[in-house]
């Protein structure tokens, strides 16, 4: 589904991704972690299409196609979504109208004709229910006056709602409370399926708990230095990232 073969990337000059070498698989969830200023949210934008960074070298496919040549809204169209670490608030754009804009702009995309109103609105509700959202929260502005946890439901609820083909998600798991936590995580599990695949970015093991990954990546100074199953994220919760900076060193 993805493959990335030696990616460099930059922000003003300075290079920050220092040749990723990755394949995710369709079925697949993927851990990436690392330690601050590893690379990891710059991975995320640039695979969303984010301009703020510079892809000076190598190469991205998605489905066979050329990521790289995408606009962030193509990116989007093919089925790629991106969840946000630090999800904005879009004051006077409703979640309803917002939404439906979204789902009917892919169905464009697809060749489908959009769906009515009444159609829209019952997918919605039923999405809602899945991620277990307030219904509330769906009849107002875009993040407009959400706490931490109900922006990242929220943020859940479009990933229901659109369906994507592969979901990278940013620090999902950064200010959430333990139970605000394991309804996100539920709802990222009750999504999965064989024909999709997840990209989790997070620094720490309590989020695996909840969202088992097939594969976890460290990744440290631009680069994936280790590669393993579920038990890497263990390893790491328990010797810290110091032990890889030992280990690169040695």
């Amino acid at each position: 589904m993805l493959k990335i073969e030696n990616l460099h990337a930059n922000i003003d000059g300075k290079e920050i991704l220092r040749g990723i070498n990755l394949e995710v698989k369709a079925g697949e969830v993927h851990a990436i972690m690392g330690p601050n200023g590893s690379g990891k949210s710059t991975l995320a934008s640039v695979l969303a299409g984010r301009e703020l960074f510079t892809v000076t070298e190598g190469k991205i496919s998605f489905n066979g196609k050329n990521l790289l040549e995408m606009s962030p809204e193509e990116r989007a169209r093919e089925g790629i979504f991106l969840g946000f670490q630090y999800p904005i608030e879009i004051p006077g754009v409703s979640m309803v109208n917002f939404m439906k804009t979204a789902l009917n702009e892919k169905r464009k995309h697809q060749g489908l004709e959009p769906y009515s109103a009444s159609e829209f609105l019952k997918i919605i509700r039923k999405k809602s229910e899945l991620v277990e959202i307030d219904p509330k929260l769906i009849s107002r502005s875009v993040n407009e006056g959400f706490s931490g946890g109900e922006k990242k439901k929220n943020e859940i609820l479009q990933m229901a709602m659109l369906e994507p083909k592969l979901s990278i998600l940013d620090e999902t798991d950064s200010g959430l409370d333990i139970d605000a936590l394991r309804i996100v995580a539920n709802g990222v599990n009750k999504l999965k399926s064989t024909e999709t695949a997840s990209i989790v970015i997070t620094h720490y093991q309590r989020l695996l708990d909840y969202i088992v990954p097939d594969v976890v990546h460290v990744l440290y100074q631009g680069r994936i230095v280790k590669t393993s199953g579920k038990e890497l994220a263990l390893e790491l919760e328990e010797k810290g990232y110091d032990w890889i900076k030992k280990e690169l060193e040695e």
